[in-house]
């Protein structure tokens, strides 16, 4: 039998978890496609189903008879904040900008916030990124790609 523990993964988990449920059900209020497919929906029932496994991987780590407990003592303040400030500035571009400028700038950002300083990888992140992300919510999925305010690279590719 395993006994209860209440420890971070288990928190973590749980909280992921229900966020994941919720997700869920709020994704089939998405309306479907007017041809009756799944279309909107699809994406964020996946995300949504992703968070819910991955949450209860999470508790059941924690549950987990003999679960070392670890103790971090590096501060991650720093690296939440550099993370929320690269969001907001990513949504502000986008606005300015549009969708791929605004994606090519923050994905080698991102990926230099989590460590990786690769210089291929983070110019293979701003072209690429932009480029599948792209391809599956705009062109894939259907989705209307937000536009810059200021100057749109899509005005230039597709000769808007």
């Amino acid at each position: 039998m395993i006994s209860a523990r209440v420890n971070s993964a288990t928190v973590v988990g749980g909280a992921l978890a229900l966020f994941g449920a919720t997700a869920i059900a709020a994704s089939f209020g998405i309306n479907p496609d007017p041809d009756g497919g799944w279309g909107a929906r699809t994406f964020p029932l996946v995300g949504s189903g992703a968070l819910l496994l991955l949450g209860l991987l999470e508790a059941r780590k924690g549950l987990g008879a003999g679960a070392a407990t670890t103790r971090q003592t590096t501060n991650s303040l720093p690296s939440v904040l550099a993370l929320l400030l690269l969001s907001l500035a990513y949504v502000w571009v986008i606005s300015k900008l549009g969708y791929l400028i605004g994606t090519g700038l923050a994905a080698p950002l991102a990926l230099w916030l989590f460590s990786i300083r690769n210089p291929f990888g983070m110019v293979a992140a701003a072209i690429v990124c932009p480029a599948v992300y792209h391809a599956v919510f705009f062109i894939g999925l259907g989705v209307f790609p937000p536009l810059g305010e200021w100057f749109d690279l899509l005005d230039v590719i597709q000769g808007y």
